[in-house]
C-alpha cells in the first residue's frame, strides 16, 4: 500500500483509512492508488462494519496535486489518468457505512471524498469548497453531483459556480456537514461515530444504504417499493 495511505482495523470491524501526505494532504496518484487499495481491502473484508476516512496533520485534503496536469498532454490526458486511477467510485459503492473526520482545508477532491461519505463530522477549523471553477476546471470527482444531491440545485448552485470558501458554521447550516466539534474533540468524537455505525447489522446497513440512495435516484413509488422489498427479504 502507498506510504500516503494507511489502514487498519478495530476489534469492533471499523476500518480506519488515513492519508498523509503533508502539509496539505494533496491528491497524486500514489495516494489514489492507495485509496484504491485500501477501500478494495475494506470491501473485502467480511469483518468489516464500518469505515472512518481521515487525515494526518492540520488538514484534511487541499484537493489533487495540480502538478500532476503539466506531464501529461494535455489537461484532457491528464483528467482521464485520473479517472482510471478512481477512488471515489469504490467508495461509494461500499456496503458499509461511512464516516468523513474534517479539519483544516477540506478543498477540491478532498471535499468531493468528503461528501461520497454517510456522515461528516468536522472540527470547527475546517474550511470547505469547490474551488475549481476559479482555476478554469470542473469539480470533476463527483462534486457537481454529491453537493447538489445533498442540497439541491438551489443551493449548491452559487457554491459550485462561484467556487468560494464555505466556512465551517456555515457548511453545518447548509446540511454539508452532520455535526461540528472542537479540534481537540474531533478524533474521539469520529471513531465515536464510527463505531456506533457499526453496531447496525451488516446485512442492514446494506439495506439501508440502498434506501437511501434511492431516494435520490428512484421515483418515490419506486423507493417505496425497493424498501418495502428490502424489509421483507431476510
Amino acid at each position: 500500500m502507498s506510504d500516503k495511505v494507511r489502514l487498519s482495523f478495530s476489534d469492533q470491524g471499523v476500518a480506519t483509512v488515513t492519508i498523509s501526505n503533508p502539509p496539505l494532504n494533496i491528491y497524486d496518484l500514489d495516494m489514489r492508488d492507495g485509496l484504491i487499495e485500501a477501500i478494495s481491502a475494506v470491501r473485502d473484508n467480511p469483518d468489516a462494519r464500518a469505515l472512518l476516512l481521515c487525515s494526518e496533520g492540520r488538514n484534511f485534503s487541499a484537493g489533487a496535486d495540480l502538478s500532476e496536469f503539466g506531464s501529461a498532454s494535455s489537461i484532457f490526458e491528464a483528467r482521464r489518468i485520473r479517472w482510471d486511477r478512481d477512488p471515489w467510485l469504490p467508495l461509494l459503492a461500499l456496503s458499509v457505512p461511512t464516516v468523513a473526520s474534517l479539519k483544516g482545508y477540506t478543498m477540491g477532491s478532498g471535499l468531493e471524498m468528503a461528501l461520497l461519505c454517510d456522515v461528516r463530522v468536522a472540527a470547527n477549523n475546517t474550511v470547505l469548497g469547490l474551488p475549481e471553477t476559479k482555476l478554469g476546471m470542473l469539480p470533476a470527482a463527483g462534486g457537481t453531483q454529491s453537493l447538489t444531491r445533498i442540497l439541491g440545485p438551489h443551493a449548491a448552485s452559487p457554491l459550485i459556480l462561484t467556487g468560494r470558501d464555505i466556512e465551517a458554521s456555515e457548511a453545518l447550516d447548509l446540511g454539508i456537514v452532520t455535526e461540528l466539534v472542537d479540534p481537540a474533540e474531533l478524533d474521539q468524537v469520529s471513531e465515536r461515530t464510527a463505531h456506533q455505525l457499526a453496531l447496525i447489522d451488516p446485512a442492514i446497513a446494506m439495506k439501508l444504504r440502498r434506501c437511501l440512495a434511492a431516494a435520490n435516484d428512484l421515483p418515490l413509488s419506486l423507493g417505496l417499493e425497493l424498501e418495502r422489498q428490502l424489509a421483507i427479504t431476510k
